[in-house]
């Protein structure tokens, strides 16, 4: 039985009123929800507050749940709108750092060039890329950079995307290609690569 199937019968059994399998999905869902959230919003009580508030809206619509997606995908735009309102409510601006570390880089083109030698050079180096990444994030249109966030960085399939952020698959494929050349556009100096050159 898939992931899927799972969370689909638990949805059900909760649609029937047994309360207690909520719980099950919370804490299947709790630490990826909270990290997609932290990439989001950085004050760790704040996105405590957010997930928390993320799972009770989820509750709340749960009767409306039809299953037309995956529950995650549900609850992560749930988790996003939340977070989006949050801080559009407090005058602030999705934040572009992605807190990148060199085994998160292996998500980005190229990113296993990184891990040839653990020298001081090369830990320089992933410095180097991971400022270059985060820059790249900060000048990205919102869009663009929660589409790259959710496939890279979440591991979203393309599907996924789309119904989180509510667009057709070809308009997710676009945005991820388009993030992708940005941040491509902001590393071939570092890494030494021509623009018509693919890593």
């Amino acid at each position: 039985m898939s992931d899927r199937e799972i969370d689909q019968q638990l949805v059900e059994r909760i649609q029937s009123g047994d309360k207690q399998a909520f719980g099950l999905l919370v804490s299947k869902y709790q630490r990826r929800l909270y990290r997609l959230l932290s990439r989001l919003v950085r004050d760790p009580a704040e996105v405590e507050d957010l997930a928390q508030e993320t799972f009770i809206k989820a509750y709340r619509a749960l009767g409306s749940f039809r299953g037309e997606s995956a529950f995650y995908t549900w609850l992560y735009r749930i988790g996003i709108n939340t977070a989006k309102n949050h801080l559009a409510a407090q005058g602030r601006r999705v934040p572009a750092s992605t807190g990148l570390d060199s085994a998160d880089m292996e998500n980005v083109e190229g990113g296993e060039r990184l891990h040839d030698h653990d020298t001081p050079e090369r830990q320089m180096m992933t410095r180097q890329i991971a400022s270059a990444v985060d820059d790249a994030m900060a000048d990205l249109p919102d869009e663009l950079r929660e589409a790259i966030t959710l496939r890279e960085l979440e591991g979203l399939s393309y599907e996924d995307i789309s119904n989180v952020m509510g667009c057709p698959i070809g308009t997710v494929r676009s945005r991820i290609f388009r993030a992708r050349e940005a941040i491509a556009a902001r590393l071939r100096p570092l890494l030494g690569t021509r623009a018509d050159e693919r890593w």
